[in-house]
């Protein structure tokens, strides 16, 4: 199974953890880390995500989220369909960064977009072409899928 997460989601561990929801989207987003190390998951990795992540102003948390870059799969470089569909999604409202993620995602065929941004969850039911969800949620259909397997 491919995913995608989105930069968002590789930085939600670094949030504030006093609400519940943060802490509980970290754990699960941090259970999904270790299904990729194991290799049940298949991560995807972007251009788009090089592109945020060096832009992060905090030296640890960008070389950390670098890091996980090794383990993916598949790097989804810029092409003339991530374009066109960015634009497509930009139409329906998305934020332009959040479009090009989302576009990177089809591209490479991922089963799931795993995002902890309530702009493009509460939007989710406009993209039909990939399964968007937050980590917890993820996680429940992952175990879902697989229970008794691990």
């Amino acid at each position: 199974m491919k995913i995608y997460l989105d930069n968002c989601c590789f930085n939600r561990p670094f949030d504030n953890q006093s609400q519940m929801t943060v802490k509980l989207e970290s754990d699960a987003k941090l259970f999904i880390q270790d299904l990729v190390k194991q290799g049940r998951v298949q991560l995807l990795w972007s251009f788009m995500l090089d592109f945020e992540n060096s832009a992060n102003p905090f030296k640890d948390r960008r070389e950390w989220i670098f890091k996980w870059e090794y383990y993916a799969k598949e790097n989804i470089v810029l092409n003339k369909t991530i374009t066109e569909y960015s634009e497509q999604l930009t139409a329906l409202s998305f934020k332009k960064k959040d479009a090009v993620h989302i576009s990177c995602a089809i591209a490479g065929n991922s089963e799931y977009f795993i995002t902890t941004d309530k702009g493009i969850l509460n939007k989710k039911d406009k993209i039909k072409d990939i399964r968007i969800s937050d980590p917890i949620e993820f996680v429940k259909i992952w175990e879902e899928k697989n229970a008794g397997r691990y």
